[in-house]
């Protein structure tokens, strides 16, 4: 097979404005734009609103490329277009070839006898959608609430990703361009046009079945050879015989190396490599697929609390900890490889082992499923459907949907991270009712899509995944009775909408959270880089443009006024906040995962951003670790010590969460201290924390130290006895130390009786000593004369990268962190830059 590369250098075009430019392919519009200095940057201050006329105009990339006699004379040619975003024509020699309505899908165009030897042509131009919008709107579709003003309506009515257009954490900057590879294949005999590989596991080995499609010119038979090796080992092969273009053949593997989620094991990756063979034995095409050895799926049966929401790898069922994805660029195409390294790389390091792939996004590339499978994080994906109606009554569009879903699922279903397909985020709570009305869809239009042609199309094409209907989605009853504690998914923020205080979350009892959230400002650095000088207050207008929530920044401030003595700058608003943030999401996953086995799975809202935004995110757009994510790497850990805190009775339950496969036996140390770091009580509980459960160890009783350290409030309140939730004893913490074999330290956790503002915290005289690590990276060791809560590490404007952040401090009891800056600098730099803080320097 012969392949022309057209990706590389194009230009692109408009006649109203009248305007051209160099592009680069793949890319967009706005890219391009920015690289040729016809546009501000989008994410500067309010330069969004200006730029709002880029994905009004309709734009042709073009471009010439030379081609050979002998391709010419293939029998067949192709125009391979791995993804058009979004309503596009293409024309090559200035004849019409095909025109496209779907982002999300792979287009081929036959161009034999189209392309000639020598230079050859070929343009793209990209229409706006709105008006095919607006048409179908007319035709019943529906607007849907939106985020912006300028937001656009009906961005459900078009195959294009929804947050393009704008979300409650995105700009609206609807773009264009060929978003993904493109090229000419030309053959003369045949091609690989799919392989599948389905796997049976029993008897300690796998059988894997492999079936194998194949386009063939001018002869009904022909055969693939099959190989699969396992660190370049040939571990079985065979052949399929193809009739009609198609065969199949089955492999055992003997002694299978299994592939687990992360935290459960290892994740080796065995290559599938397949030949397709004339009877000369030449090869005429070659197609691979890397899997991991593993069952892994949805285990849902009948329990005492109603049914079971777990997934479960290799027969064993595992709490899901992670977050929700969302693109990482407003703009995808300039998402880099190390981008998506970092990110998911993060991800991994935060102890996540699952991510839901959110539906208003994209189908993400091959590479970001590449690097789930190498990392052990499973992908709960769901289709491309979000929070707004669609014309599911329109017969063309369904069949351009089962046209995309069964694009995509092919594509993925090899991978051995793909847990779930889903079919949409949060239509069935808020866009669907018994009939149309001005902003829902009937559930008449709406199930043959999401019951019938997307569940039919993972059937036909991936039979060993499970297919959920909606996320949050109720599978018994009513299924607008979402949210069920008894079953199936939640979305639950009645905390950040319902502005309930964080310990709300303790009484939701539901089986698996797949979305609740908090939000918090990115870091001071982050900020500078959107704003200019005089926009640096929460509330002024270009700090408002970059909070897409409508109730953003006051909902911050809100619960910060609650839990916390107001900061006494811009900067330390920005901290705070994201301290804030950390604890709201602590509050809950500690919760959820005590809960076991009745609660199996939480991921946060969210992990990512698509520009510098006040969001829900643990990572902000340049990849800074917010507070949560160093909170998420220890309330995701394998094992987790914890207490929950009751002001009333001053007690603290202890219990230890033991995700790993091994019992572990070991004692919890615990002390009472006070203010300045004297130790009042303490003691060593003696726990065997079973596998994979929660075990409830002791409840303390801490009462007569609280008496005494209770504070004027307490005195004043009516009923001292019975204080409301946060209002406790106001100078006590309780540490807890969870210690193994040998007094090995395993985790670790704080609680206070009381809000943090009500905390009389004093300066901790924090103290660092540095010691040069290899790679240039530098070991900082924390010491404390007094209690230090959440003491964080900047390093002035330099980047760097932090082992851990956002630490409790106590005397005696030193903290190392390992700092390795992006830039290699000297010691003595580095010490200049160092800054030290905790949460009394916010004051």
């Amino acid at each position: 097979m012969d392949v022309v590369d057209l990706c590389g250098a194009w230009d692109v075009r408009s006649t109203k404005p009248a305007m051209a430019v160099p592009a680069t392919v793949p890319g967009c519009i706005h890219t391009d734009l920015l690289a040729a200095g016809k546009i501000p940057d989008p994410f500067y201050r309010t330069n969004e609103i200006d730029v709002q006329w880029v994905g009004m105009a309709a734009w042709t990339y073009e471009r010439t490329f030379e081609l050979s006699e002998a391709f010419c004379g293939h029998r067949r040619i192709l125009l391979r277009c791995d993804g058009l975003d979004t309503v596009a024509t293409v024309t090559v020699n200035n004849r019409r070839i095909g025109s496209t309505e779907n982002q999300f899908r792979t287009w081929e165009f036959d161009v034999a006898g189209v392309v000639r030897p020598g230079t050859n042509t070929i343009a793209v131009r990209f229409d706006c959608p709105l008006p095919l919008q607006w048409e179908r709107m007319g035709e019943g579709a529906l607007v849907g609430h939106c985020h912006s003003p300028w937001e656009w309506p009906g961005r459900s009515t078009v195959r294009k990703s929804q947050s393009n257009y704008g979300w409650d954490w995105g700009p609206s900057l609807p773009t264009c361009g060929i978003w993904r590879p493109i090229r000419l294949i030309g053959f003369d005999e045949g091609r690989i046009t799919d392989v599948a590989v389905a796997q049976h596991h029993g008897r300690g080995r796998v059988d894997l079945g492999i079936a194998v499609e194949a386009e063939l010119l001018g002869r009904p038979r022909a055969a693939a050879a099959v190989t699969v090796r396992l660190k370049n080992k040939v571990v079985a092969e065979g052949r399929v015989e193809l009739r009609r273009g198609a065969g199949s053949v089955s492999l055992t593997i003997r002694k299978p190396v299994l592939w687990w989620p992360n935290g459960m094991g290892d994740q080796p990756l065995y290559e599938v490599l397949v030949d397709l063979v004339d009877a000369d034995g030449i090869v005429l095409d070659t197609a691979g697929r890397r899997i991991g050895l593993r069952t892994l799926g949805l285990d849902r049966h009948p329990d005492e609390w109603g049914e079971s929401f777990q997934f479960a790898v290799n027969g064993v069922p595992f709490f899901a900890k992670g977050g929700n994805w969302i693109p990482a660029d407003q703009f995808p195409t300039r998402v880099t490889e190390a981008d998506y390294r970092r990110l998911l790389g993060d991800c991994a390091a935060a102890n996540m082992n699952m991510i839901r792939v959110w539906g208003g996004g994209i189908y993400e590339p091959d590479l970001f499923y590449d690097l789930c499978d190498e990392l052990g994080l499973c992908v709960w994906q769901d289709f491309m459907f979000a929070c707004r109606p669609v014309p599911a009554n329109d017969e063309a569009f369904v069949e351009n949907v089962r046209l995309e879903a069964i694009d995509n699922v092919r594509r993925l279903r090899h991978h051995a991270c793909l847990a779930l397909w889903c079919g949409n985020n949060e239509m069935e709570q808020m866009n669907v009712a018994q009939t149309w009305t001005a902003t829902k869809m009937s559930w008449a239009d709406y199930k043959p899509l999401f019951d019938g042609v997307l569940p039919k199309v993972v059937r036909k094409y991936d039979p060993q995944r499970d297919y959920w209907p909606s996320s949050s989605h109720s599978p018994r009853g009513d299924r607008g009775d979402f949210n069920n504690p008894k079953w199936g998914d939640a979305h639950l923020w009645s905390v950040w909408h319902g502005k309930q205080p964080f310990e709300w979350y303790r009484t939701c009892e539901h089986r698996f959270n797949s979305e609740f959230g908090f939000q918090s400002f990115p870091e001071p650095r982050t900020v500078k880089g959107y704003t200019a000088p005089g926009d640096r207050n929460v509330t002024s207008p270009v700090m408002e443009h970059h909070q897409r929530s409508g109730i953003g920044n006051a909902t911050i401030i809100h619960y910060m006024l609650d839990w916390f003595r107001l900061p006494h700058s811009f900067d330390a608003m920005l901290w705070l906040s994201q301290i804030q943030h950390g604890m709201a999401m602590k509050y809950a996953v500690e919760h959820w995962r005590r809960s076991m086995p009745r609660g199996m799975g939480t991921l946060y809202w969210q992990i990512n951003d698509c520009w510098p935004v006040a969001s829900w995110s643990s990572i902000d757009y340049h990849g800074r670790w917010k507070a949560l994510q160093y909170m998420a790497r220890h309330f995701f850990a394998p094992v987790l010590v914890s207490g929950v805190e009751d002001a009333a009775t001053s007690t603290v339950e202890v219990h230890v969460t033991n995700d790993t496969a091994a019992a572990i036996a070991g004692h919890v140390r615990w002390s009472v201290m006070d203010l300045d770091g004297r130790e009042l009580d303490g003691g060593r509980l003696p726990v065997r924390a079973a596998a994979r459960k929660n075990t409830f160890v002791r409840k303390l009783d801490v009462s007569r130290h609280a008496r005494r350290y209770g504070g004027d409030l307490q005195r004043l309140t009516r009923n001292p006895s019975k204080p409301a939730p946060g209002q406790g004893a106001e100078n006590l913490i309780i540490r807890l130390t969870l210690e193994g074999r040998g007094g090995k330290v395993l985790a670790t956790n704080l609680v206070t009786l009381s809000r943090p503002k009500r905390l009389e915290l004093r300066d901790p005289k924090i103290k660092a000593t540095l010691r040069k690590a290899d790679g240039g990276a530098f070991r900082v060791t924390l010491t404390a004369a007094r209690p230090a809560l959440w003491a964080w590490l900047e390093l002035g404007n330099a980047d760097a990268r932090y082992s851990d952040n956002f630490v409790h401090l106590a005397p005696g009891e030193p903290v190392e962190i390992i700092v390795q800056p992006a830039a290699r600098m000297s010691a003595a730099a580095f010490r200049r830059q160092l800054k030290v803080r905790s949460l009394v320097d916010t004051y």
